[in-house]
């Protein structure tokens, strides 16, 4: 590789261009472009152009590699160089167990919000009904449906592209019987006599006049529409779902969602305000950041 991204270019002169000596370029070429986890990043990226697991690179770590798949690693790194995620590059990500196809229509699914659906998981009835408000990439829905099969979810997204990411993610973990997808804008996409024992969500919380704390490359190539709140209002979106939950949450029912710094008191304080909402709570992340909504309907 030369120029650019082929700092990985002849890795290793002399030595051949074999998995060892490509991984150790592409990480340090990343590196220098100050490129989060570089080396899991240069396995990921190596793995996926060669079909193999990040141990198995390592127990291949003499087998030279052709000029073909010299050539898909080096467009890759140039991306991931430039900032472009990871898991967009991969085009899918993991999530509870689970391997789930990603796109720019969508979030990238996060560790913390796995823990949001232990938390929907626990509150829901056998044989409940869930709905999850802004489903993306179906993640938590279809993570859901794979650890309850007693429990029925409607998944909805205004982004109709969000949607064909979410119906193939459906499809491939074979959940579609108990899963089912609609579009329109939070509560537009559910029947006015629907009734769920959970409902959740991880709306957009993020000022787009004060982005503080987003990671440039989440700015850069995530969905704005699944990132933003109106400007200048945090609590936008917990808003219009609030406006939902006295006619579609059954009494006793839980609505649960995940927030972030700069949104998690107002939100709180929100809920707090809906006289038909009770036990309105904020719990940490393992990073004892404020991460998750819980209320219950009286």
């Amino acid at each position: 590789m030369t120029g650019g991204a082929a700092g990985m270019s002849d890795p290793a002169q002399g030595g051949g261009h074999t998995v060892l000596s490509v991984l150790r370029g592409a990480e340090a070429w990343l590196q220098r472009r100050s490129v989060e986890a570089p080396r899991r990043s240069a396995e990921l990226l190596l793995g996926k152009v060669l079909g193999l697991g990040r141990l198995d690179l390592y127990l291949a770590h003499d087998r030279p590699l052709d000029d073909a798949e010299r050539a898909a690693m080096r467009a890759l790194v140039a991306r991931r160089g430039n900032g472009e995620p990871v898991a967009y590059l991969l085009g899918s990500w993991g999530f509870r167990g689970l391997e789930l196809e990603v796109a720019p229509a969508v979030l990238i699914p996060r560790p913390e919000t796995e823990l949001l659906v232990d938390h929907a998981l626990c509150h829901a009835p056998q044989g409940g009904r869930v709905l999850d408000l802004g489903t993306g990439s179906g993640a938590i829905a279809i993570a859901i449906a794979c650890e309850r099969p007693d429990l029925r979810i409607v998944a909805t997204d205004q982004s109709r592209n969000a949607l064909a990411v979410a119906a193939g993610n459906v499809a491939r973990h074979g959940v579609g019987e108990r899963v089912e997808l609609r579009a329109g804008d939070w509560w537009q996409a559910v029947a006015t006599s629907s009734t769920f024992d959970v409902v959740v969500s991880n709306p957009p919380y993020i000022d787009p006049q004060a982005p503080h704390g987003i990671a440039a490359d989440v700015a850069a190539h995530e969905p704005p529409l699944a990132l933003y709140s109106a400007a200048g209002d945090v609590v936008s979106c917990y808003r219009a779902i609030a406006a939902g939950l006295a006619q579609h949450l059954v009494a006793g029912g839980w609505f649960v969602a995940e927030t972030g710094v700069g949104a998690s008191s107002p939100a709180l304080a929100l809920l707090r305000q809906q006289p038909f909402l009770t036990d309105a709570q904020l719990l940490p992340d393992p990073a004892g950041i404020d991460r998750f909504l819980l209320a219950r309907r009286v």
